[in-house]
């Protein structure tokens, strides 16, 4: 039997990036998609903010509404943020399960 080399062998562990709260990270979802590498992201505070995609992000991740993101809220201007991270489908669906993604932006 041939295995991909990207995909977990049965019974094994999946590891997902969770945003470390100590550096303020927090959970988001992509609301709006506004051109130029911004997008409007309902964050788990409640807040709406202009979230910018990193350079290094641009090309390798693409982004799309009603995607789950990490964000990093500025610390000088608290309605934007940078996006640092993006989950697969596959991977909201496996924090949404396990009670990761708090109630607020739980649309999975």
């Amino acid at each position: 039997m041939v295995r991909r080399q990207d995909t977990p062998a049965p019974g094994t562990e999946v590891r997902v990036r969770i945003p470390q709260l100590r550096q303020g990270e927090i959970f988001g979802i992509a609301d709006q998609l506004l051109g130029a590498s911004r997008i409007k992201v309902m964050c788990a505070d409640g807040k709406s903010r202009l979230g910018r995609i990193p350079g290094k992000m641009k090309k390798r991740m693409w982004i799309r509404e009603g995607d789950l993101v990490v964000v990093l809220p500025w610390e000088f201007q608290n309605e934007k943020c940078n996006i640092l991270h993006r989950y697969t489908k596959t991977e909201a669906a496996y924090l949404s399960r396990r009670g990761v993604v708090p109630k607020s932006i739980d649309i999975f």
